[in-house]
Order: C-alpha cells, then structure tokens, then sequence
C-alpha cells in the first residue's frame, strides 16, 4: 500500500511524452489515473504504444474547453491535479504565438479555476519549465527566487503560468479561503522513450539515425541540462505526497533539474547518440537560420534536495543509453510498452 493506493488523480495532458510517463508510474503506484488532454499530435505516440489509453479514464477535450474542464474535474472527484496540457515547443512558439499564450496561459488559468472551484481537489503541481527564467545567460544554476521572464512566446508563457500559479493561490487560498494547495515545478531537458515531438534532439535523432540520414544539429554549442524524463517525475510525484498531506510551506515553486554535471552541449550529446546507436549513425551542423535561443540553461535544485530529499539518480551515461535503447527497441519491432514498464521499474530501484 502506499499514498497513492486507490487516490483519484486528474492529469492534463496524459496524452502527451511526459504525461504518458507520468500517468503510467501513477497507476503503478496504485492511483486512478483521469486524463484530460486533446488526442496525441504525433504518430506513433507514447500513448498508444505504451498503453497509456489502458490504464487511464481519459477526456479528449481542449484544456482552452472551460466548461469541459470543469465538468470533468468534477466528475472525476480527483484530489490532486497534475497540470502538464500545453504547447511545448520553442520554435512552433515563433510560428504561431497565439496558440501557445492562449494555450499555455488561458489553459493555465482554466486548471486553476477549474480546482479551485472543484471541492474534492487537495493539491495541485503546475508544470511549468527551466525556460520560465529571465535569461542572464549565468554559469551558475537559476534558482526559485530568480526573477521570471522570456524572450519568446514559449518561455514568456511559462513565466506567466509561474505568476498565475502564485496569484491563485495568494488570492483564493489560504486561511479563511480555500483549503488548497498549489505549486509549480520546472525541469530541465527532459528525454525518454516515446517523445515523437518535431525539433527535440533525440526524438530527431532517432527519427533521422532510423531513416539511415545524418541527424541535423541546430546551434552546436548550446548547452543545456539533460536529464531522464523520469527523474522530474519523482519529484513531481514526491511533492504532490507531501501536498497531499498538507504541507503548507511547500505550495511554492521547485526546480527539479540535473546536476552540473548534466549540462553539455547540443553537438556533444548529438554525437553520444550517434555513437549509442551505430550503423553508421552520423550527426552534422544545420547552417541554415533560426530564431534565437538561449546559449546557456541551468537550474539549482537546492530546494528540492533540502525539503523533498529529491535527486537526480542516473547518470547522464544511463540517461542517454536508457533513452536510445527504448527507441531502438521500438523500430526494431520489440515490445514498447514493455520496455517502458521495464525502464520504470529499473529507475524505481534506484530510489
């Protein structure tokens, strides 16, 4: 038995890379897992390969649906709501900015609204990301109380969803209010078996190593921290049990990132992925122009390791192996939604 044991748990964007794995390690912990999202973009997709669609009651409805929100909230009595529906590409934020403000705000705004509404929900965790910061381009990792920004539709959306989160619960909660927890949780990088997303390294990288083509790398010298899709899902998970609680001093925000040692470039981890893959899998620069991004990420996740005794558990090595394994698996013709459950459960002894 454990916390999550028979729990009602509501979560948007199920459909998706990360909700995918995150719904799946749910309901093997035992909770009953109620998706929201709208039907995958890609094909193939987590969802399906894996059998999320078996083990989660799922709404297909636009997290923008206000009204479809709200009733299915309600009708799911779910206590705690994990929040990950949204438009998480940079360069799809360049190409169509109103989609993503009003997905990644509105939609944001929906959730909260929908909760606090919603009498059965204890807590929430608001997905939000590394790129919610203003971009100083440090050496160091940015921490919680760094100042939000954003220079682009995509991450100027997620510092809005950061300033919603923390709005709603100054203004709706608390003593005399609403009896409910809200926080916000930002990773770094995330990779993982099944993310078929357009313009993420690795997902392009298999997609091209598959194809027998070079895999194209788009600013080389960018750094970034990497990390396996499940190590910000444990902590996401352990603060929702401490939320769950009712814990009060941790409705705030939490950086789940790698450690330093985690961050490398863009071209470094190109060429690791081309060499886990073999059959002569290559990697070449994309000279062509693109919008800008940042040239240095990175987060301090002090916090997390001083209040939820969270860390990262694999090494970047078993991140990137564990990763291109899953995609060579699934284009040989193996068994994905095995191979998920088997990388889930390596990654739980590691705990």
């Amino acid at each position: 038995m454990t916390v999550w044991s028979g729990r009602r748990v509501f979560v948007t964007g199920h459909t998706g890379f990360k909700g995918g794995w995150l719904s799946l390690w749910l309901h093997q912990l035992g909770a009953r897992v109620f998706g929201y999202s709208l039907p995958p973009e890609s094909e193939p997709n987590l969802f399906t390969v894996a059998g999320v669609d078996r083990v989660t009651t799922g709404a297909s409805a636009d997290i923008r649906d206000l009204g479809a929100l709200q009733e299915a909230l309600s009708s799911s009595k779910a206590e705690v709501v994990f929040h990950l529906a949204a438009q998480p590409l940079m360069l799809r934020g360049y190409a169509d900015p109103v989609e993503t403000y009003s997905t990644n705000i509105m939609g944001t705004v929906h959730v909260l609204e929908a909760a606090v509404q919603c009498d059965s929900v204890q807590a929430v965790v608001i997905v939000t990301s590394d790129k919610c910061y203003e971009n100083r381009e440090w050496v160091w990792g940015y921490r919680e109380n760094d100042r939000l920004g954003g220079d682009e539709p995509y991450s100027s959306s997620k510092a809005c969803a950061e300033l919603l989160a923390q709005a709603y619960r100054r203004a709706f909660t608390g003593a005399g209010k609403r009896a409910l927890l809200i926080a916000t949780v930002r990773a770094g990088n995330v990779v993982g078996g099944g993310d078929w997303a357009q313009d993420r390294l690795l997902p392009d990288a298999t997609r091209a190593f598959y194809a027998g083509q070079p895999l194209l790398i788009r600013r080389p010298d960018a750094l970034r921290p990497w990390q396996h899709v499940l190590e910000p899902l444990s902590g996401y998970i352990t603060l929702a049990e401490r939320l769950l609680e009712g814990d009060a001093s941790l409705a705030e925000a939490f950086n789940f990132g790698p450690p330093a040692a985690h961050t490398c470039s863009v071209r470094d981890i190109a060429e690791e992925a081309a060499r886990l893959w073999g059959d002569g899998a290559c990697c070449r620069v994309d000279d062509r122009a693109y919008p800008s991004e940042a040239t240095r990420l990175g987060l301090d996740s002090t916090r997390a390791a001083r209040l939820l005794g969270w860390r990262s558990r694999w090494e970047l090595a078993t991140t990137l192996k564990t990763t291109l394994d899953w995609y060579k698996a699934y284009y040989t013709g193996k068994d994905a939604g095995r191979m998920t459950l088997d990388q889930l459960c390596a990654y739980k002894d590691a705990l």
